[in-house]
C-alpha cells in the first residue's frame, strides 16, 4: 500500500549536490524510496522510525536518526505547518556530527 503525501517534500540544494552523491548508495536509494515518502506523509511520527525534535541553534528542526552498518547518520529537516502548502524542508543528510554542521550552515545558524 502506497504511502499518502501530506506534505510538499523540498530539499537544500546542496543536499542533492554534495550530501546524497557522498552517501552509500544503499542509503540514497533510501533517501527516495523510504525516507522522502516517510517524511511525505508522517514528519513528525516518521511511520515509528526514529526521530526528534532538535533543540538549542536548530530548534524548530528536528532529524530522522539513521544508523548503518554500525554508522549513526543525521537526515536533519524542517516542518512548516503554515502558510499553505505543508512541507518538509531536508537541510542536510550526513553522518551524525557532520549533518549537524551542515544544518547550522545552512539555515545561517552557525555563529
Amino acid at each position: 500500500m502506497a504511502i499518502r503525501s501530506k506534505y510538499l517534500f523540498q530539499t537544500h540544494a546542496l543536499v542533492i549536490s554534495e550530501d546524497l552523491p557522498a552517501l552509500p548508495p544503499e542509503l540514497r536509494t533510501n533517501f527516495l524510496n523510504e525516507y522522502r515518502p516517510i517524511l511525505s506523509a508522517d514528519p513528525y511520527g516518521c511511520s515509528g522510525l526514529p526521530n526528534h525534535a532538535l533543540t538549542g541553534r536548530l530548534r524548530d528542526y528536528r532529524t530522522l536518526d539513521i544508523d548503518w552498518e554500525g554508522v549513526s547518520f543525521r537526515l536533519v529537516y524542517r516542518v512548516y505547518e503554515t502558510p499553505s502548502p505543508k512541507r518538509v524542508y531536508v537541510v542536510s543528510f550526513d553522518e551524525h556530527d557532520p549533518a549537524y554542521e551542515k544544518a547550522k550552515e545552512r539555515t545561517g545558524r552557525k555563529r
